[in-house]
Order: structure tokens, then sequence, then C-alpha cells
């Protein structure tokens, strides 16, 4: 997970423009998360996102549980977006969520 100004190990993140009317979704407290678990990321120091993570969440019927295919380098923040599109539908749905991560580094 990156913070709100790290920039990840692979270097440059992608420009993407998001309106400046919805320039408060790049801060997690806005996506309705609860304070448990916006503490525990501010406590990582994850207080932001960045545009393009964002942007993610913000496309088309995501956040209904369609589907989301993204690429970003190696530390670039993917697990983040992952982490709070399951966080959005299990509290929305009240269902159960599997995240499988691929690597030993990622899941520790």
């Amino acid at each position: 997970m990156l913070g709100s100004s790290a920039t990840g190990s692979a270097g440059q993140h992608p420009q993407v423009n998001i309106p400046e009317e919805q320039a408060d979704k790049l801060l997690l407290a806005s996506w309705g998360l609860p304070s448990a678990v916006l503490e525990k990321y501010h406590s990582l120091g994850v207080v932001q996102m960045f545009e393009w993570q964002a942007e993610c969440l913000m496309l088309g019927h995501v956040l209904e549980g369609k589907n989301l295919v993204y690429s970003a380098p190696t530390s670039a923040g993917k697990t983040l977006v992952a982490e709070l599109l399951i966080l959005k539908r299990v509290l929305e749905t009240r269902k159960k969520a599997l995240l499988i991560l691929p690597f030993v580094s990622v899941a520790k």
C-alpha cells in the first residue's frame, strides 16, 4: 500500500485527470469506510490515493461488482485498489470475500 505522496519503486505514476469537483475522492475518508478501517490505513501512512487509483474506483459500475482489469508496475498501489473494492462490496452486501495474493511479499 502506498501513502499520500509516495512513489512506487517502479517510477512515475500515469497521469490521469480527476475533475476538480471530485478531488476529494483521492482521500480514503471520502469512500464511506468505517472509522476503524480508516484509522488502520492512516496508521500505515495511507491517507489518500493516487489519481489513477481513484479513477479505477470511479470507472463504470466497478463499485456495484462489475469487473475491473488494471495493470501497474510493482509497488504502484494495485493492492490498495483491490482492498478498497473488496471492503466496499463486503460492507454493502454483507457477504464474504476472498482476496488471493500471488506473492509472499504482498501478503506480509
